[in-house]
């Protein structure tokens, strides 16, 4: 436990506060560990029931974690606003390659649509015209069923995680496990904890969820089950077709079970997709905007079943309502678009480019990264702790593994949307008003030396990275170590 806070409380409410408090505080950081039932226990002067109570409270509500020897600690992302960054800010100079998000460089401008857009709909709309915009409804329909996802029933959420929050709250009660990709979205498990919900984990490979996994999960009593299509996070994996074929024979007509996939890369990943969609009574399917269109966009489609749709669109009414129907047009906006598409697969290219030359240099130095898709590569490390702090050392920033794992082996996360592109590109933030003009979008305008996604990631990043990662993966011996 930080040395700076003290828990204190009589009885197991106080107790719970008190250990809130120092998370909201900061003086509870991310990760920071409690002491044990009885040694909190005998400090405070209560039973140690109280304490394991309290403890309990908290765990249910996604604030602690217990992981066997590790004991108790505050979760990397507890739900509940703090005066401290849960990651502190690189130091200057370095090099942040830890936050999982796209290159804000290539996202499509938003000025001309938005221009246009506020020309067309210059007075507000009333409660009478919200909802789910029914030509958004079509296109979504069109650009799902061109991937063979069933989408006659179709609502939007304010991005992936809401709409995900809203399915697992409609069909799971707390105490119920949902199976998880492990490792997997940081996020989505500390929803589930956030929830009351209890995570199974299924181990994962470049092909996606392990088919015996998902067996053992459901054996386990999973009432859900989350699949990342592609680009998933943190590994990259691709549902293949031959995983998808086996998954859905596994999970054929199974009653009871909610089926959740999430394809957030969408227009960005360069593999098929390969959907599970329909495998179970009760299923949906949830496609956002942020990677490829940008992170501020909050909107996601979500197909499904109809009882599945209703249910999330039903619980919408009764608690936000809808998304904006401006965000709605501004997204439809960027579907409708021929040059925002050519600047979307531009970037996907882009990121294809710069995760594959990083795989390549990592198998030159004897290292087997993961990346088949999306904007992440995952390096299985022996101590990420080590591994986190010599890189740190040498002026790079990783996500460590433990932020994403359950009982999956150490690694490290590398995003590599962040590694520096040459003088030559020519992205979206270097675009002036001028050539913003929707005619000079036109797709004929984007020349290939333009973006030059051939020559984003210069080599020298690249090899200079693949060295930091190679040397904190396999430090050298002590000075006068022998074996």
């Amino acid at each position: 436990m930080s040395a700076h806070y003290q828990v204190s409380g009589g009885t197991a409410a106080e107790i719970s506060a008190s250990v809130e408090s120092g998370i909201r505080s900061g003086e509870l950081p991310a990760g920071a560990a409690l002491p044990p039932v009885r040694a909190l226990a005998a400090e405070l002067a209560v039973s140690p029931a109280t304490v394991a109570r309290a403890y309990q409270e908290l765990r249910q509500r996604g604030l602690l974690a217990t992981a066997g020897r590790h004991g108790t600690r505050v979760r990397p992302r507890p739900p509940v606003a703090t005066r401290r960054a849960l990651r502190p800010s690189p130091a200057p100079g370095a090099r942040d390659l830890s936050r999982g998000e796209p290159d804000t460089r290539l996202l499509p401008p938003l000025g001309p649509h938005l221009a246009a857009l506020a020309a067309e709909f210059a007075f507000p709309v009333g409660y009478a015209s919200v909802g789910v915009l029914p030509e958004l409804a079509d296109a979504a329909r069109e650009r799902l069923a061109a991937d063979g996802v069933p989408a006659d029933e179709i609502t939007v959420t304010g991005g992936a995680l809401d709409g995900i929050e809203r399915l697992l709250a409609a069909h799971l009660r707390p105490g119920d496990a949902v199976a998880v990709e492990d490792p997997g979205w940081a996020d989505l498990l500390d929803l589930v904890a956030a929830l009351g919900l209890r995570a199974i984990g299924v181990p994962v490979d470049d092909d996606g969820p392990v088919e015996a996994g998902v067996r053992a999960a459901l054996a386990a009593g999973a009432r859900a089950l989350v699949v990342t299509s592609r680009a998933q996070n943190p590994t990259g994996a691709a549902v293949s077709a031959d995983r998808a074929a086996a998954l859905r024979a596994l999970l054929a007509g199974r009653d009871g079970l909610l089926l959740i996939e999430d394809d957030h890369a969408a227009e960005l990943a360069r593999v098929p997709l390969h959907p599970l969609a329909g495998a179970t009574p009760a299923w949906a399917f949830v496609r956002s905007v942020s990677k490829p269109y940008g992170p501020d966009l909050r909107l996601a489609v979500l197909a499904g079943d109809e009882a599945t749709v209703a249910r999330v669109a039903g619980r919408a009414r009764v608690g936000a309502g809808w998304v904006s129907t401006v965000l709605q047009r501004l997204v439809l906006a960027l579907w409708r678009d021929p040059a925002t598409a050519a600047l979307v697969d531009r970037a996907g290219e882009s990121y294809e480019r710069r995760r594959g030359e990083l795989l390549a240099a990592l198998a030159a130095r004897g290292l087997t990264g993961h990346g088949r898709t999306g904007i992440n590569v995952w390096l299985p490390v022996p101590d990420e702790t080590s591994a986190v702090t010599a890189l740190r050392d040498a002026g790079w920033v990783v996500a460590p593994g433990a932020l994403f794992r359950i009982a999956a082996e150490p690694g490290l996360r590398i995003t590599v949307s962040s590694l520096t592109p040459t003088d030559s590109l020519t992205t979206t933030a270097s675009l002036t008003p001028d050539s913003l003009a929707p005619d000079s979008l036109a797709p004929d305008s984007l020349a290939p030396d333009s973006l030059a996604p051939a020559s984003l990631a210069t080599a020298a990043d690249i090899q200079a990275l693949a060295d930091a990662l190679a040397a904190a993966a396999h430090p050298a011996p002590p000075s006068g170590f022998t074996a």
